[in-house]
């Protein structure tokens, strides 16, 4: 049975939208997958091949998330996959939620599609799933900034 799916392939290097992604500007005005977080994820795992599921923050959901391997890792590519931030069902709960289904065994820097900063890094191992929480946003530096009027004064 062929499931079109091939381990021997570097995922970071596929790319079903080739063209689209050389633009940095490039922002999908549609869901990409419609279906995303409607049912169960299945993972095609194993060897060297591992997934990073992440949960994330609700006011992010719809926002798309790259990843890249980092620095000196075999796949680390120009093409950086991304996947929007969609519900998932967790038991009774829904979590907002990333999953990269299908990785390579190495470190992976995440960051907002658009932007290179580096949100977080996760490190995957070939095998199993690897679970993480998207950092939470700094605190306020400056409780005075929140009160100020108008015109910047407390």
């Amino acid at each position: 049975m062929n499931t079109g799916h091939d381990h021997n392939r570097d995922p970071l290097e596929e790319d079903e939208h080739p063209d689209h992604h050389e633009d940095p500007d490039h922002v999908h005005g549609h869901r990409e997958n419609p279906w995303a977080g409607q049912g169960a994820v299945l993972l095609d795992i194993g060897g060297d091949i591992g997934a990073l599921v992440v949960k994330m923050p609700p006011e992010m959901m719809d926002v798309e998330v790259e990843i890249r391997q980092t620095q000196g890792g075999a796949g680390a590519t120009r093409h950086h996959p991304h996947v929007a931030v969609v519900a998932r069902r967790v038991g009774t709960k829904t979590v907002p939620s990333l999953v990269y289904p299908e990785l390579r065994t190495g470190s992976y820097d995440l960051y907002e599609k658009g932007t290179d900063l580096v949100q977080m890094t996760a490190h995957v191992k070939g095998g199993s799933v690897t679970q993480a929480t998207w950092p939470a946003p700094p605190p306020e530096h400056d409780a005075k900034v929140k009160s100020a009027g108008p015109d910047g004064t407390a």
